[in-house]
């Protein structure tokens, strides 16, 4: 009896439930797709803010909720549909910029390294947790916010290593796209016609610079660290093999005076 039934559930198979992503993972863990190992890469993401840099992007980001209203009542004026993008402001509401604000606060305190769960920013806004997913979404999608998904190892015993979902970890960024929709005395003054031209002169110099030194020269100038010496020797062959002599060299005819009085070479004078 036993082997019959070592044989009928050998055969049988068994269906996982599949995760949120819709693929199943190999262990049947519910890891989101995306997803990178914590612990492995947040001190090449995380970065901490400069002095002030939390409070800029609070106060750029609280101007573009507050001008809903003027942006609406232009799009009416105008008799158009909104912008993708215009549509996304139009739904940057108070939990949103309250949800920003936690995470900038997060990263003031603990030097850039931001990855709260879901569950604290809700307590901490005092908002649902379906509210605080849309806003960390429509942050990230006006690029305020850079969310990376993790997941994590878990122990089991006899079976061996599991992993699980984890908190997001998130970077804050100052959209570049930002300052056109910003009132004008938060608007960086223009630059002065002769900085605009000074700064014009000096790309077209620079290029030209770059443009007259040889590849292992351009590699040293442009590239840094060890990747620079590797570029380096690569153009340094390259300019050897390109300037060996060539098996088969042609004459220099603009060296010599075709004529039918002088022969030899320009300069000599020397005479048939």
């Amino acid at each position: 009896m036993a082997e019959a039934a070592l044989a009928v559930l050998g055969g049988a198979r068994f269906k996982r439930k599949p995760s949120r992503s819709g693929a199943t993972h190999r262990t049947g863990a519910a890891v989101r797709r995306d997803s990178i190992e914590a612990g492995t890469f947040e001190d090449a993401f995380f970065s901490r803010p400069g002095k002030g840099e939390t409070d800029r992007i609070y106060k750029r980001a609280a101007a573009l909720s507050a001008g809903r209203a003027n942006l609406r009542a232009r799009i009416a004026h105008e008799e158009r549909e909104p912008t993708p993008r215009e549509a996304a402001i139009l739904r940057f509401s108070r939990n949103t910029l309250a949800v920003l604000e936690a995470l900038l606060r997060i990263a003031r305190v603990q030097a850039g390294r931001v990855y709260p769960t879901l569950e604290y920013l809700a307590e901490t806004v005092g908002i649902g947790r379906r509210t605080v997913i849309r806003a960390l979404a429509l942050l990230t999608e006006l690029g305020f916010v850079l969310a990376q998904r993790r997941f994590k190892r878990v122990e089991i015993d006899g079976v061996g290593p599991r992993y699980k979902q984890t908190s997001n970890a998130y970077r804050m960024l100052m959209p570049a796209w930002i300052e056109a929709h910003l009132p004008r005395w938060l608007r960086p003054a223009p630059l002065p016609a002769d900085v605009v031209q000074q700064e014009a002169e000096r790309i077209e110099q620079t290029a030209a610079m770059l443009s007259s030194l040889s590849r292992r020269e351009y590699a040293l100038a442009t590239v840094d660290g060890p990747l620079a010496k590797v570029l380096a020797r690569l153009g340094a062959a390259i300019d050897a093999k390109e300037s060996e002599c060539q098996p088969d060299p042609q004459p220099l005819l603009d060296s010599y005076i075709i004529s039918s009085e002088r022969l030899g070479l320009a300069g000599q004078g020397v005479r048939a």
